[in-house]
């Protein structure tokens, strides 16, 4: 069982730990173009040939996805009753709360846990999560919501032409199939790498505060995404891609927004970092709850 989670974890651990030694010794890095890169060309290339490779139908998928909707209203509902109750900022900490990393560590943890399978459902989740993130999540942080947002994440397009592809059954031409899968095997790894750096230069501003609000993301994540998988009677592996997902440390993106809009970065920066560090030593708990 010990390698067996060795097996699931070591590769996330030691590609973070790689980005974090990388950003420790301040070597060149360029964050921006990193994430532009991930999210504009990786992340649409790996939705597609995930969803197009693996034999996913239309109802698993809007299965999984109505999951994953339920799950993330319930990280909303739970975020403000927390923070009404601790007397805190909607607009500064609700995104935190809200918005797992479903993409930087839930793809690679259910990729290893579940196989292929897992990783297009996990694919999914990050999808709804990211088209919340960059709609409702923006709008919160920033004081007014934009849907005109939807029309230039280019991971919506990548969405609906693996959504045709799936629902005709059509055959992807063989060089868009390896096209796809050789630039969608560059994302996972760029993530991981960039959450080390990221790790290596955010802050901890309140340690007391940011460590309750992270047990709150995790805990309060899990027992949602466990709950809500159990009560829609979801397959094993639908219902631990969703717990997985569900208690994934804060997103770092959550962060960015924060800086942008001047919402508390630093105590967001704090919330990240307490909540990956606390997530890596409850992965093997979390894998032995699900597997």
């Amino acid at each position: 069982m010990f390698a067996a989670l060795a097996a699931i974890v070591a590769p996330i651990f030691v590609c973070a730990a790689i980005g974090f030694a990388w950003g420790r010794l301040r070597r060149p890095f360029d964050a921006e173009f990193v994430t532009a890169v991930v999210t504009t060309v990786g992340s649409p290339f790996l939705v597609f040939s995930s969803l197009t490779r693996l034999p996913l139908d239309l109802l698993t998928v809007a299965e999984m996805a109505g999951a994953a909707a339920l799950a993330f209203l319930g990280f909303a509902l739970l975020g403000i009753a927390v923070l009404k109750a601790a007397g805190l900022p909607l607009r500064s900490y609700l995104p935190a709360l809200m918005f797992p990393n479903a993409g930087n560590m839930g793809l690679p943890l259910c990729l290893f846990a579940f196989g292929e399978r897992g990783l297009a459902l996990a694919i999914v989740f990050f999808t709804v999560g990211s088209t919340l993130q960059f709609t409702v999540g923006v709008g919160i942080a920033a004081g007014s919501a934009d849907p005109r947002r939807l029309l230039r994440l280019p991971l919506i397009y990548a969405v609906l032409a693996a959504l045709l592809v799936v629902a005709t059954g059509l055959r992807v031409p063989g060089w868009i199939a390896n096209t796809a899968d050789l630039i969608g095997g560059l994302t996972i790894p760029l993530m991981l790498l960039a959450l080390g750096v990221s790790l290596a230069r955010l802050r901890i501003a309140s340690l007391k505060r940011s460590l309750a609000l992270s047990l709150v993301r995790l805990l309060g994540g899990f027992a949602l995404g466990y709950g809500i998988g159990w009560a829609l009677g979801l397959s094993a592996a639908a219902r631990g891609v969703l717990a997985i997902q569900s208690a994934m440390p804060v997103a770092v993106f959550n962060y960015l927004f924060a800086q942008l809009y001047r919402r508390e970065p630093a105590e967001v920066a704090g919330m990240i970092v307490i909540s990956t560090v606390l997530s890596f030593a409850t992965l093997p708990v979390l894998l032995l709850l699900v597997l």
